[in-house]
């Protein structure tokens, strides 16, 4: 039956990651003040189901690939909260103990690294490898020496990546090879489904191009805009402020879930299309160890305890 189990879930996430652009056409950015730092996070895509996975800690994992790569295998440093649409282990997005956020968006011209004498690992379970072993971007960064991602893997994304001291960067894998943007080289924390550098140069020029698939460069110039345009004396707190720039870059119907990750605070803020309701799960509130069972909540459910 465990064998079944493994391939039924192959086959779905093989399925999700062919299926149009459209399915990872996301916004994330970070919102860096001296009080408050906040990730927020849109997914567009046709439906909207989806887990809130409790992730332990100090648990041994070894990646699925559905090739004869070999696959890497690690134990989990930190505990972690993730949404996951397809499945335990296979997170769009994510915070863990340290404080560190990792989202997934789609990127079309992404190629991962052709195989090498690193074990390779699928590019959902690379954020959750991401969430259980490093805790700032130094950490992911370095990562790359470890494992790479199967460039034998259909889903095609790109990453962002915040700390908690603010520090932020763009992952990408263009033609085989790890291009970041950091801090000097990343004048806004932000990313959506165009290449980094070319996002940037839209929202530099005021010049948005035609066409503009999924609205990414507009998507992106307005939540360029709308970070540089806070101001915490007059904006509100970040956390709202992060859901107004959410409903700004929003896909209307297509925007399945939109969340506030409150890095400082370990609290993740979120409300979903058929749930307006903003609801929030806060971290310090379970126990990572493996004492206690693993928790699950749909997130189309409103919390109770």
């Amino acid at each position: 039956m465990n064998y079944q189990r493994l391939f039924l879930l192959g086959c779905i996430i093989i399925i999700a990651t062919c299926l149009p652009q459209l399915s990872h056409a996301c916004t994330t950015f970070c919102l860096d003040t001296p009080d408050e730092l906040v990730v927020g996070k849109n997914f567009d895509w046709h439906t909207g189901d989806a887990l809130i996975v409790v992730n332990k800690r100090n648990v041994t994992k070894t990646a699925y690939l559905w090739t004869g790569e070999q696959p890497a295998c690690w134990t989990s440093k930190y505990g972690s909260v993730t949404v996951n649409p397809f499945g335990r282990e296979h997170p769009f997005s994510g915070m863990n103990e340290a404080g560190l956020v990792v989202s997934g968006m789609g990127l079309s011209a992404a190629i991962y690294p052709a195989p090498d004498s690193r074990p390779a690992i699928s590019h959902m379970q690379w954020i959750q490898y991401q969430l259980d072993n490093a805790a700032t971007v130094e950490h992911v960064l370095a990562s790359n020496v470890e494992l790479r991602i199967s460039n034998s893997d259909p889903g095609k994304l790109h990453f962002l990546v915040c700390d908690s001291t603010g520090n932020c960067v763009t992952i990408e894998f263009l033609d085989g090879v790890l291009v970041y943007h950091t801090q000097q080289t990343m004048p806004v924390k932000a990313l959506t489904n165009s290449i980094y550098s070319r996002a940037l140069e839209y929202w530099e020029n005021e010049e948005i191009p035609v066409p503009d698939v999924y609205s990414s460069a507009q998507r992106f110039c307005t939540a360029a805009e709308m970070l540089e345009d806070y101001d915490p004396a007059t904006s509100g707190l970040a956390v709202d402020y992060t859901f107004d720039i959410l409903t700004n870059v929003s896909l209307g119907a297509y925007t399945q879930w939109s969340i506030a990750y409150d890095i400082l605070n370990r609290r993740i803020n979120f409300h979903t299309v058929n749930n307006a309701n903003i609801r929030y799960v806060d971290m310090s509130s379970f126990d990572f160890s493996c004492l206690t069972p693993v928790r699950v909540l749909d997130i189309q459910e409103d919390l109770s305890g």
